[in-house]
């Protein structure tokens, strides 16, 4: 692990660890690995376009997709975590619910989401919860780095899974476009357990990374991506390269750094 003092492993001892193999299973679960196959954006493009073709065509549901969210959750309850946070939300629904039968609807705002939370599982995150129109994922890694660079990453196919994925399937039907806004931001969050019931209780994650990424994702414009400067610093020089800083007024921001003090610095997507 590159960065010791941002390591969200378990805060067990390595003698609380039985053997090496099971070291190994809890890095490779934290790193997101798994033994699915791994696929390129183009593939994954293609399949989001079969998947939202055949859901307006025969009504198809998808697969539950939080469940491994809620599985990780239950396993770390009452932890602190750094992670990365991802507010990822539909704009305009409005002008669909004004021009669309209700049914279709429905198709579409779910295949929305649930192509969102595939792009999110695809970079080795969980996605948190459906609300509304709105899909929130975060990011756990051994390395900060590692969570930063997944995000963002994921945020950049979410854009490119609406232009070249969703919305061309949705105009052979002469439906309107779907935009989305992405918020980002990295933190330490607590997650916690509302009841005793392990297995049944709700589970959720509360801190003010999950408060930041919300109000930076509401502004963003869209088919934009805004990330805090906790995320930027964190990113691969590359593609720290791809973003500018944002420059608002004390009126627009009123947001601070918790560590200066400061206006805390947002990035947009400019490339």
């Amino acid at each position: 692990m590159s960065e010791k003092k941002d390591s969200i492993l378990p805060s067990k001892s390595d003698s609380d660890l039985s053997d090496t193999d099971e070291k190994g299973s809890v890095v490779d679960m934290m790193l997101g690995k798994s033994s699915e196959k791994v696929i390129d954006s183009d593939t994954m493009i293609q399949e989001t376009q079969q998947r939202i073709w055949s859901s307006l065509k025969k009504g198809i549901e998808y697969d539950a997709t939080v469940d491994r969210s809620d599985a990780y959750l239950r396993q770390h309850v009452h932890e602190k975590q750094s992670m990365v946070v991802l507010y990822v939300d539909l704009v305009g629904s409005t002008d669909i619910t004004l021009t669309l039968p209700e049914e279709k609807i429905a198709i579409i705002i779910s295949s929305f989401a649930q192509e969102m939370a595939f792009a999110i599982k695809h970079h080795g995150g969980f996605t948190l919860k459906f609300v509304g129109d709105a899909v929130i994922g975060y990011f756990v890694n051994a390395s900060s780095l590692l969570s930063a660079d997944n995000a963002v990453s994921c945020a950049k196919l979410m854009l490119k899974i609406i232009e070249k994925g969703i919305n061309p399937i949705l105009n052979q039907y002469d439906y309107p476009d779907l935009f989305v806004k992405i918020g980002v931001d990295f933190g330490t969050n607590m997650i916690i357990r509302y009841g005793s019931d392990a297995e049944k209780s709700h589970v959720d994650i509360l801190g003010p990374t999950m408060n930041i990424a919300a109000k930076i994702q509401g502004k963003a414009r869209p088919q934009e991506i805004l990330i805090g400067e906790d995320v930027y610093n964190r990113i691969h020089p590359s593609v720290q390269k791809e973003f500018s800083r944002k420059v608002w007024g004390d009126i627009e921001w009123k947001y601070h750094s918790r560590e200066t003090g400061e206006s805390y610095p947002v990035y947009y997507h400019s490339d």
